[in-house]
């Protein structure tokens, strides 16, 4: 008989990995035992393997060498955790004259007239064709190619846990199909919640981007159109990830929008000017009062005015803004305050700036700084300076675009953290 190549094997069955499904339960306090392996003697290991593979539907479990060099084959069946390591003994070994015997090992299935049917048309031997047993349940007796005799049984009460089994697997699916159509949902929803147009401001080109790392997220970004020329910038990261984080989102940006359309809609007042510090402490207030005690978020509003390309920013707690001046001299818009959700009393300080032709402004989240490679170093600010002195030259969105390529490079496994930024050339 020709002989198939471990190689061979490989591509066409499955994996031993798969082959060793077990039921875990985690909750158990002793230590984790199960059956591994069962030895069944056989002549030939792998006429036998041909058999438990092609016949009965078998997958191979292990297929390696002994330090002898002898071959190590294993089958399991498709269902449940049992091992048939497949042994052939030496010609008049002990081991060789237990060929050929009951092995009294005995396989489980929810059918066995109808298995039974499967496994004859493959060729499959019966020494006895399925009998209703005095404990109420069937069994039948089939033969492997070496003639050592197995058991097929059916009983009720496995009928019934089979049955369950399948009802929970079908819920389970149904529940994750349901929370994936949930999620997804929410994804667009909150794809929404971010700018979906633009305010033209004439001495400014800008445009902002987040890339969550989960479904829905807690970055924020957002622009508003303050009055008289004045225009209002904003990054925001909320405490925590994922759904719980994106609510919080959802609550800060309302918030936001419904303060700052207020104020844009007042009269010009010495009221007006103590913008955005009486904005903020409006937001912190609805904060406190909306959302979990430990909920907070970090903020950087900017109020830039068109006219005289002034800026006018309260940093809550939030990562340094850059700007990167057209002589290439560095500058930060640091921290005015704490982050905003935690106090109910709480205050900002506002501090100014200014922009000049050529200057550009870069607001970002930690999960540009704080990206990881595999040495387990962090992209940093500095990265982040020196990827923006670079490429200077580019638009707004190509800027960001390859600011986003360069950290990905430098952490190309899996996304951790959302990554959101705002660049804004001055023209």
């Amino acid at each position: 008989m020709a002989r198939m190549s471990s190689a061979a094997r490989s591509h066409t069955h499955s994996h031993s990995h798969k082959a060793h499904r077990c039921s875990f339960h985690p909750d158990r306090q002793d230590l984790y035992v199960r059956l591994a392996t069962v030895t069944v003697f056989v002549r030939d290991q792998e006429r036998s393997l041909r058999f438990y593979l092609d016949q009965l539907g078998f997958e191979l479990a292990l297929d390696a060498h002994l330090p002898s060099g002898d071959p190590w084959l294993a089958v399991s069946p498709p269902d449940g955790t049992a091992i048939l390591v497949l042994v052939a003994p030496k010609p008049g070994s002990e081991e060789y004259r237990l060929i050929g015997r009951p092995t009294q090992i005995a396989f489980l299935t929810e059918n066995v007239q109808r298995k039974y049917e499967e496994w004859c048309k493959k060729g499959v031997a019966f020494s006895q064709p399925p009998q209703t047993q005095a404990w109420a349940g069937k069994s039948a007796t089939f033969l492997d190619v070496d003639g050592n005799s197995f058991l097929l049984v059916e009983n009720e009460s496995a009928v019934r846990e089979i049955e369950e089994q399948r009802r929970e697997h079908a819920e389970r699916l149904e529940s994750e199909h349901m929370a994936a159509l949930e999620l997804e949902t929410a994804r667009e929803v909150q794809a929404r919640l971010f700018p979906q147009t633009q305010p033209e401001v004439s001495t400014l080109e800008y445009c902002g981007l987040c890339m969550q790392a989960r479904t829905v997220g807690g970055d924020y970004y957002d622009y508003f159109t303050l009055g008289r020329n004045r225009f209002g910038f904003v990054i925001g990261d909320i405490s925590g990830k994922g759904t719980p984080a994106a609510l919080l989102m959802a609550n800060l940006q309302a918030h936001l929008r419904n303060l700052c359309s207020m104020y844009s809609s007042r009269p010009y007042t010495p009221f007006a000017v103590e913008q955005p510090q009486r904005l903020l402490q409006a937001v912190n207030q609805l904060f406190c009062e909306n959302t979990a005690a430990r909920a907070f978020a970090t903020l950087l509003f900017v109020e830039y005015d068109d006219a005289t390309r002034r800026l006018r920013y309260a940093n809550c707690g939030h990562l340094p803004a850059l700007i990167l001046r057209s002589d290439d001299a560095l500058e930060t818009l640091d921290a005015t305050s704490t982050v905003v959700g935690l106090f109910d009393r709480w205050d900002c300080s506002v501090g100014e700036n200014h922009l000049s032709a050529g200057d550009t402004l870069v607001f970002y989240t930690d999960g540009v700084t704080e990206s990881f490679n595999d040495a387990e170093e962090q992209f940093g600010q500095e990265r982040l300076i020196e990827a923006l002195r670079r490429n200077r030259g580019l638009a707004a969105p190509a800027l960001l675009r390859t600011i986003v390529d360069e950290v990905r490079r430098f952490s190309p496994q899996k996304q951790h953290d959302d990554i959101t930024l705002i660049a804004a050339k001055c023209r």
